[in-house]
């Protein structure tokens, strides 16, 4: 089985990589974390809330039966590498007896998911810190040094990646009617290789979620809010462009780490700035984010 990761937040910082003879190997990579700006960290649980919820929604099709066959399917393998045959076979009917619950339930049901995990990669650095960095990965490459570029490379994702482990039915229950029989047979050593070739076949489905998007759509809600608003005052006005700017800066970022391409960006800058010209001088209006919101919703 693939090897699920539990961590509940990964932060990957830029940090100054190494090359073999001891030399720094991207200058332009800072030391240590640079700072986000005020509106992300204002919209930052709002981020973590929705990526939780997703997660959620998942784990909810879990099923008490799924967890419990893949549970007995180990046990029955630990027997067999003790060399309990017996107690190797009662664990498989327990496994098939689960299986068959499940089918019973859902005929048409294909995958059934055992585990949910989310893991959160963040990168502190601005859009011209990862153009930097991307621009000496590609002189790594262009040299030849693939493992320098890889490491440049590794540190440049601004995502929640949600994994989620289920058991393949058109496959796993026949997969493990079969073993029975070998074990019959006193074929141990066949039936505990296909025992964890089984295993080996639950499907991993990632669902990646790309940080920058995500913040910018709070971004954006919140300075929605503020363009409907009459009569707003100076300290208003400066929040609701202050906002405008942050989320086009991560719709940069977005763009420059590759969560979709320069076509697909162009329309919501264009939006953006079409939305403070609207909004100078302290003019309200509602409607103006709609284009805006459909497109970024193509873009995710």
């Amino acid at each position: 089985m693939k090897k699920i990761f539990r961590k509940p937040l990964l932060i990957l910082l830029p940090v100054l990589f190494m090359a073999a003879n001891g030399a720094s190997l991207a200058s332009s990579v800072p030391d240590k974390a640079q700072d986000k700006s005020a509106q992300s960290k204002a919209v930052q649980s709002q981020v973590d809330n929705a990526s939780a919820l997703k997660a959620n929604d998942q784990r909810k099709k879990i099923t008490e039966e799924a967890v419990a066959a893949i549970a007995q399917t180990q046990k029955a393998l630990e027997a067999l590498n003790k060399g309990k045959t017996d107690e190797a076979i009662k664990d498989l009917e327990v496994v098939t007896g689960k299986l068959e619950l499940i089918m019973a339930r859902d005929p048409k049901l294909a995958l059934v998911p055992v585990d949910v995990s989310l893991v959160t990669y963040d990168l502190y650095a601005d859009v011209d810190t990862v153009k930097a960095v991307i621009k000496e990965a590609s002189e790594a490459l262009d040299d030849g040094k693939v493992q320098d570029a890889r490491r440049l490379m590794s540190s440049l994702a601004s995502e929640v990646v949600i994994s989620t482990t289920s058991i393949p039915l058109a496959t796993y229950p026949a997969a493990i009617k079969a073993i029975s029989p070998l074990l019959d047979k006193g074929e141990t050593e066949k039936a505990r290789t296909a025992l964890q070739a089984a295993l080996d076949t639950l499907v991993v489905e990632t669902e990646v979620v790309p940080l920058p998007l995500l913040r910018s759509q709070y971004m954006l809600a919140a300075a929605e809010k503020l363009a409907g608003k009459k009569d707003r005052s100076a300290d208003e006005n400066k929040e609701l462009d202050d906002l405008l700017k942050a989320a086009r800066e991560e719709l940069k970022l977005a763009e420059v780490l590759g969560y979709g391409n320069g076509k697909d960006f162009k329309p919501l800058y264009k939006q953006i700035d079409a939305i403070k010209k609207k909004a100078a001088n302290g003019n309200s209006g509602s409607g103006w984010f709609n284009e805006l919101k459909e497109k970024l919703s193509e873009l995710f």
